[in-house]
């Protein structure tokens, strides 16, 4: 069945140019300009997915997450201001499945959209009477649920984006088999996307901090530099 994408923004632009995007690869979507309608929209009949600004009078989208949130499970992308961590780190908290930073690539945003719906069709097939669910990934202190989109070290929750998720699994499924950077793009992006090393350096960096965040001690992530990084565990 066709997807449904809501986008909340209060950028006309934005909501115009990208719903004519994800029209044009098969999606229907539906528009709101502020917090409030699309709350009561989205309750009454939710959509496949959701993509929300943050920056939004009357209703932000941290406030309208964590209410949408009390009623439905609808999987939600963030758009954040460049570089601001806080509201990427407060978002990803209530529950947000990615974020992507403002000004972003339509293509990007595309390619993140249908890996989430492809997770979440995933969970549900795994909950289904029936269905085969995926086994969590065990190395070490490190489990990942990729039906569940769940990572722990050492039994803490570690909140992390689709993107960093995919990076992570690719690199704990073959421990010390170093992973050079453009292998890591294939894992974490479609065929059509293209982004540079740094790219990839700072969702290692990101994993790095998030991962010290629950265990100071954290060094499971190495840098061959030249090569690329593997993960140390077992």
């Amino acid at each position: 069945m066709t997807a449904t994408i809501a986008l909340v923004d209060d950028d006309r632009n934005i909501l115009t140019s990208v719903s004519i995007a994800l029209q044009a690869e098969g999606f229907l979507t539906r528009v709101y300009s502020d917090g409030e309608a699309a709350l009561k929209a989205l309750i009454e009949n939710p959509a496949d997915l959701a993509v929300f600004d943050i920056k939004m009078p009357r209703m932000d989208g941290l406030e309208l997450l964590k209410r949408l949130r009390e009623r439905v499970d609808t999987p939600v992308i963030f758009l954040t201001s460049k570089d601001d961590e806080l509201d990427e780190a407060m978002g990803l908290a209530m529950g947000a499945d990615d974020y992507i930073a403002k000004p972003f690539s339509q293509r990007l945003l595309i390619a993140r959209i249908r890996a989430i719906l492809r997770r979440t069709e995933a969970r549900r097939d795994a909950t289904e009477p029936g269905g085969e669910a995926q086994e969590p990934l065990v190395r070490g202190p490190l489990t990942m649920d990729p039906a569940r989109h769940r990572t722990t070290w050492k039994g803490e929750p570690v909140t992390l984006t689709v993107t960093e998720f995919l990076i992570l699994e690719t690199l704990a499924q073959r421990p010390g088999i170093v992973k050079t950077r453009n292998q890591l793009m294939d894992a974490a992006y479609a065929d059509d996307i293209y982004v540079d090393d740094r790219t990839i350096d700072s969702h290692i960096k990101r994993l790095r901090r998030k991962l010290r965040q629950v265990d100071p001690e954290f060094d499971a992530i190495e840098t061959l530099y030249g090569a690329g990084y593997r993960f140390a565990g077992e």
